[in-house]
């Protein structure tokens, strides 16, 4: 991982969580291990209450066994059938759903909502795309190449003030082709519907996150981040690097900064329209348990 051009504050980070490791695991062959004896390493750091820490812990311990199988030391990696067995922390302040049915039940939902379209629309690119809200409201229709499926954020726009490129899946240039006949008049996607000149109010999708029923300690609009963090993480299907960078989170050590610049972009492409695909099939569950089980 220091070979990666990982910050050296992370490498310690790295380091002090498989301090909890050596008393357990000790000098054993790596081989040998199983999943069983690394939850008792992760129950070791949950019962101290740090919950995120034993879920980080788990995501080092399987990018080492991954290493380990690439040369030759380990079969597979056991700590992906811990999924499920840590305790979830609890979002305080900005609430989220992360867990795969409550998202399928927002999305029938979102995909129910009777409210202005515009709006609707808003909510399904902010939970396909999951940018910052105040990034969404602010989309403008220069930002957007169609040809590319590219949706270029200026750095004057973002958090970090630096240039930020969404892959945009066909999902979402769907709703943007629908979205275009209702606000293609302003240079806003999402516009006030009193000034047409002026982008939504930063209330406007949490209000209709709250008129589908979810109150501010189940979901918001910023919440559509860490529903993606969440999921395309425990999916381990994407390098962690790719979903921070598609986060739009800045490394702050200035080396690796450098290093990853433009990394992980065709990997991105994929997991954006990953996600898009993953969304349609959750919010079809129902659906499928419905037919199957002859629910009306």
């Amino acid at each position: 991982m220091e070979a990666e051009g990982r910050s050296a504050a992370t490498m310690e980070k790295m380091r002090w969580l498989l301090r909890y490791a050596e008393p357990i695991i000790g000098e054993r062959p790596i081989g040998e291990l199983t999943a069983p004896e690394f939850l008792a390493v992760l129950r070791t750091v949950e019962v101290k209450g740090r919950y995120e820490s034993a879920r980080r812990l788990r995501t080092t311990c399987g990018s080492i066994l991954r290493y380990a199988i690439a040369t030759g030391r380990a079969q597979r990696d056991v700590t992906a059938d811990l999924q499920g067995a840590l305790i979830t922390p609890k979002v305080t302040h900005r609430a989220a759903i992360t867990d795969p049915g409550g998202v399928g039940e927002l999305l029938r939902a979102m995909w129910g909502y009777e409210g202005q379209p515009a709006v609707e629309i808003a909510l399904k690119v902010g939970v396909h795309t999951f940018v910052r809200p105040g990034e969404l409201r602010h989309a403008e229709w220069s930002e957007f190449d169609p040809d590319l499926a590219i949706w270029t954020i200026p750095a004057e726009k973002m958090k970090m003030g630096r240039e930020h490129r969404v892959p945009l899946s066909t999902q979402v240039m769907d709703l943007l082709e629908a979205l275009y006949p209702i606000s293609g008049h302003s240079k806003y996607l999402f516009p006030s519907i009193r000034d047409p000149r002026r982008p939504m109010s930063e209330n406007t999708v949490n209000a209709a996150l709250r008129r589908l029923g979810y109150d501010k300690t189940q979901m918001t609009g910023h919440g559509f981040r860490a529903t993606a963090s969440t999921l395309l993480n425990e999916s381990r299907k994407w390098h962690p690097d790719a979903i921070e960078r598609q986060l739009a989170h800045v490394e702050s050590n200035d080396v690796r900064r450098a290093y990853l610049r433009g990394e992980h972009w065709n990997e991105r492409v994929k997991m954006m329209q990953y996600w898009s695909d993953y969304l349609d099939q959750l919010r079809a569950a129902e659906k499928v348990i419905k037919a199957r089980f002859g629910r009306r």
